[in-house]
């Protein structure tokens, strides 16, 4: 997973400061946007962990701060209602620019009526998914309304909301008020996941329930038992990252990879230097595999590195052998390890003095076995696994043949 940090100019000039997550190979099937929770920031533990889950599903997730929050330029007392939702319009066009346009909204608490605003002006959304959101906007008053006043709508007051001051002007708490998330909810066509914790204390389940009735079908309700409102825990972030990831296939398909031709050989390896430092698809008739070299020697680390690979050919093909041998003794073998590693090491260290100085290539080999085996049995299965075909190819010699293909222009 690659994070790469974006400033957005939004239509009033503010600077956003977002974050653009990657799946490994950098490919994004589809683009997915994060709103988080009202006084929170693209960093919070939450949006990070929510973000990275849904990589793993294929998505690019951008996560962002709203107007006045996190690094985003701004004072709080702009960043109301529907400045919110213009940033969320603001940042969409701009990933529709400059990437592609996002398909997929996630909101929490109040960003997540904000994305069902915001969903409902944008033609390219195809789904939305919201986390502990209010059935109304101005469900969140109740965090400081017994420490205003009546204000006017350029009058601002200082409020305290989870130990930190925030300034908050009569606009903000007219919007709120003004916001019609009734009818928004109850236009909206669009594939809808509700996610919302039982027992959430700062939002209650009764707001999941009225955002369900409103919602029009395909919608979706998903529990998060014994979770906040914050999702403080990690395994509970992490569940909904993967929750809504699952759920959004089957509204967003993932897009079918682009197949590399093997050109009738066994595997091809792409490496496209206008996109990619070390990184390398590779592609079987049936699979596709992506290589890379770790950080320490200047790649990206998205992939295992070539020699990753060779060892795990050998310890692949060692349990493989040793698997078909047992069952043909009928041994009651249950689990294979085979743990494998490639360094190189001086001919003198290895008793090979009387060969020229030099360094050779040395492969560890290590096995456990899991089963009701006597000593002899394992010792038996040692041998057979140092008769596996790639291990027998590793240390005999090797012919090679290059052929040049021209490239076609």
């Amino acid at each position: 997973m690659k994070s790469e940090n974006i400033v957005i100019k939004n239509r009033r000039g503010h600077s956003l400061n977002a974050y653009l997550e990657l799946p490994a190979n950098q490919k994004p099937n589809h683009i997915a946007i994060f709103a988080h929770c009202f006084t929170c920031n693209s960093n919070f533990n939450a949006v990070r962990d929510i973000s990275r889950s849904l990589t793993n599903h294929g998505f690019g997730v951008v996560r962002f701060d709203f107007t006045g929050l996190g690094k985003s330029s701004g004072a709080f007392s702009e960043s109301h209602f529907s400045a919110n939702v213009s940033d969320l319009l603001d940042v969409h066009q701009y990933l529709k620019d400059h990437y592609q346009a996002p398909k997929l909204l996630v909101g929490h608490s109040l960003g997540g009526a904000a994305v069902l605003v915001a969903a409902s002006q944008l033609k390219e959304v195809e789904a939305i998914a919201t986390i502990g959101a209010p059935a109304r906007a101005d469900h969140v008053k109740h965090l400081f309304t017994d420490q205003l006043q009546d204000l006017d709508e350029d009058e601002e007051a200082t409020v305290s909301i989870g130990g930190r001051p925030f300034h908050i002007n009569g606009r903000f708490i007219k919007e709120l008020e003004e916001a019609n998330m009734e009818e928004v909810i109850g236009k909206l066509r669009k594939p809808l996941l509700i996610l919302h914790a039982p027992f959430d204390k700062t939002v209650g389940i009764e707001n999941a329930q009225q955002i369900y009735e409103l919602a029009h079908h395909p919608k979706s309700y998903i529990s998060l038992d014994g979770a906040d409102h914050l999702l403080s825990k990690k395994e509970d972030s992490t569940y909904v990252g993967d929750m809504i990831g699952m759920w959004v296939n089957r509204y967003i398909p993932q897009q079918t990879n682009q197949m590399l031709s093997t050109e009738g050989e066994q595997l091809v390896a792409h490496l496209n230097l206008q996109e990619n430092n070390f990184t390398t698809n590779m592609q079987t008739a049936a699979h596709a595999l992506l290589a890379d070299e770790p950080a320490s020697v200047g790649g990206d680390d998205f992939g295992p590195s070539p020699y990753d690979f060779v060892v795990a050919g050998l310890a692949a093909c060692t349990a493989m052998t040793v698997k078909l041998y047992a069952e043909r003794k009928k041994w009651a073998l249950e689990e294979i390890f085979v743990y494998v590693t490639h360094d190189k090491k001086h001919k003198d260290d290895l008793n090979e003095g009387n060969e020229p100085a030099g360094f050779l290539d040395h492969i560890t080999k290590k096995l456990k076995f899991v089963g009701d085996l006597d000593e002899s049995q394992r010792l038996r299965l040692v041998e057979i696994a140092s008769k596996c075909p790639v291990h027998k190819t590793l240390e005999n010699q090797v012919a090679f043949d290059s052929e040049l293909i021209k490239a076609e222009d």
